[in-house]
């Protein structure tokens, strides 16, 4: 599901279709580009390099690419999916695992994303992690 009009973002691929798969026939699209709305709000809490909220399916994906630029996912699993409101509304929770491409240092971390959908599109994101464990692999001197 990683389409070939988006080879900035193979580094986020996993999470791009663990998220894709949880979402399965709520949303239109085969990317999760695709399933985004163009005014989609994408909120952030946790105090990380991202803005707290991001505006636009522009920004998102401009946030994104620095995100691939930093990080190579190299799996994204442990799906858990609510399902609420009629699925106007899904809850997901989920690990990922990859690598801090500077440092090459080993990434490990846990989610928590409540996405609201109208319209088959992704309008709102409000996500969730540790942020404990990204601050440690982001601040570690070396992997090698």
């Amino acid at each position: 599901m990683a389409g070939p009009q988006y080879p900035d973002y193979r580094g986020a691929k996993p999470y791009f279709d663990l998220v894709r798969g949880a979402l399965g026939d709520l949303v239109d699209g085969e990317h999760f580009f695709d399933v985004v709305a163009d005014d989609v709000v994408y909120e952030v809490r946790y105090e990380l390099g991202w803005p707290h909220i991001i505006e636009g399916r522009t920004e998102l994906m401009d946030q994104f690419k620095g995100y691939c630029r930093s990080i190579r996912l190299q799996s994204a699993n442990h799906l858990i999916s609510h399902k609420t409101d009629d699925g106007r509304v899904m809850i997901i929770e989920y690990d990922v695992k990859g690598v801090i491409l500077a440092t090459d240092v080993k990434y490990v971390n846990r989610f928590c994303s409540i996405i609201e959908i109208e319209r088959r599109k992704i309008v709102h994101w409000r996500d969730y992690m540790d942020s404990l464990a990204a601050w440690k692999a982001l601040t570690a001197v070396s992997g090698r």
